[in-house]
Formats: structure tokens, sequence, C-alpha cells
């Protein structure tokens, strides 16, 4: 098994000698560094870094390394995070009929490909509980109308907590989340059938069909109160014809969308997202 390791990312105005500083950090404590990434934004002076260590021969205890990372961030400005390659988030995974997304994720789940726990299954029906009762996964149907969205949204919330959710990923969970509940739990990935932000909204393979394009794509998205327009993870595109039928680029879609969510997933579990601006950065 791969040894624990720890990492922070970190956001900050950009300045001389930031590198230094956060390597400084951990080489003073003992630390060996085995990954660091970085990247400037010219147009906002913001800096942004992953930087990851071995926790076997660091001085510092585990429960003691933010402490101490803070009075370093402190005076640069920094919003910084700190993670552990042995705390497993916990994962929830929300569908409604489609199963692809769903079977995708629990096949990787089970070859040990995402660094997390799935704990449950939430659906607005209950066409997919026979899937969750296969891995042994509980599985909550919670039907949705327009009289009991909030009651039903407050019982989701209810589950997140109950189960102590880090993540929610939405496989083909075809319901508008709102904004009360991204508010309450803002970590949502998406995904979304089109490449983004092109063609959002309902039955975008048709509307590409229509239009005559040349190539579709899926989008992994984080949820935002404004509707698929969240900050972008992972983008993938395959190339369609004349030929082509509105189902079959659904088809192509499919294979396009569970590529795109997986990996989207795994960044985040591996902590190698960074926010800012409604943007992504994704480090390597």
């Amino acid at each position: 098994m791969r040894e624990s390791t720890a990492t922070l990312l970190i956001s900050c105005p950009d300045r001389p000698g930031l590198v230094a500083k956060i390597a400084n950090f951990i080489y003073a404590n003992g630390g060996n560094i085995i990954h660091a990434d970085q990247h400037t934004d010219c147009a906002t002076s913001l800096f942004l870094i992953r930087i990851e260590w071995q926790l076997i021969g660091f001085n510092l205890p585990r429960e003691a390394i933010a402490m101490a990372f803070s009075a370093i961030a402190k005076p640069l400005q920094a919003s910084w995070q700190l993670h552990f390659s042995d705390t497993k988030p916990k994962i929830a995974i929300w569908v409604t009929k489609q199963d692809h997304c769903l079977w995708d994720l629990l096949w990787r789940y089970q070859a040990h490909e995402l660094p997390g726990h799935i704990a449950l299954i939430i659906s607005n029906h209950p066409h997919l509980e026979a899937i969750a009762k296969q891995f042994k996964l509980d599985f909550y149907h919670l039907p949705i109308t327009k009289e009991n969205k909030a009651e039903q949204e407050a019982r989701q919330l209810e589950l997140l907590a109950q189960y102590q959710i880090d993540l929610v990923v939405l496989a083909k969970y075809m319901q508008i989340l709102s904004p009360d509940l991204i508010n309450n739990f803002p970590q949502i990935i998406n995904i979304h059938h089109s490449f983004l932000p092109a063609f959002s909204g309902a039955k975008p393979y048709h509307r590409a069909h229509a239009r005559g394009v040349k190539i579709i794509g899926a989008t992994a998205h984080y949820v935002t109160p404004d509707l698929d327009e969240g900050p972008i993870i992972e983008q993938e595109v395959v190339r369609v014809n004349h030929q082509d039928t509105a189902q079959d680029l659904v088809r192509k879609g499919k294979d396009l969308e569970r590529l795109v969510l997986s990996r989207a997933v795994r960044l985040h579990l591996q902590n190698r997202i960074l926010i800012y601006d409604n943007k992504t950065v994704v480090f390597s």
C-alpha cells in the first residue's frame, strides 16, 4: 500500500518567494515532497499550488500541521486546504432512471480506482434499487414533485448529514437542485450531456443533431445555483458526421459521460482541483 501523504492546496496573491516559503515549511519539518505543481493567473495575479509530501519522517503530528501552516498562510492572505491521503471521503450518488454512469462508478469503486467510500444511493425513481442491492449499498427512493420538492430536499440533506457525506455525485440525476440545497451542501459534481457552454439544458444531443455539429461532448462540473454554469472540471469530445442519427449521438455521448464523470470524481477525491473565479485549476 502507498504510504500516507499530506496535501496542501493553496491560493493567494502572487509575490516573489512563494514556492520557496511553502516548500521550506515542509523541508524544515523533515518532509519529503513527492508532488508539486503550480499556476499563476496573470490576469488576476493569483498564485495557486498543490504540494504533497510523505508523512513518514515528518516531524509534526498531523493534528498540528494546520495550526503550524496557518502562521505562514495568514501573512500571505492565502486560502488553503489540508488533506490526508488515508482519509477517504464519503460519497453519495444520486440517480434517476439512466444507469450507465452509476454502473461505471460502481465498477471503478469495486476495482479500487476511486479513493473514497460510496455510502449510499439516492434516487427520485425506484428503477435502480436492484443495482444498489447488488453492491450492498443503501438505497433511498425519494420521489419528487413540484409540491413536495422542498420537503424531499430537506430529507436529502438529513441523509447527507446522517451518513457524514463529503461529496454528492449526480450520475444522471434529472432534477434541478434548489439554491437552498446547494448553499447547504456545495460539494456536488454533475455530468452534463453536452460540451458546455454549448447546448445547456435538456436534450442537448437532439439539439446538436438538429444543428449539424461535427463533434459532441460531455462536461463534468461543480454544481452552483446557476444551471449548468458551475466551474468545469473535465470535458471530452468525439467526432460525429451527417450519417449519425440523434440516437447515435446519444449512444456515443453515454460513452463520453461515463469517462468524463469518473475522471472528475477521481480528480476531486485526489485533491487536484482548485476553484477560483468560477473556473478550476486541475493539477496533473
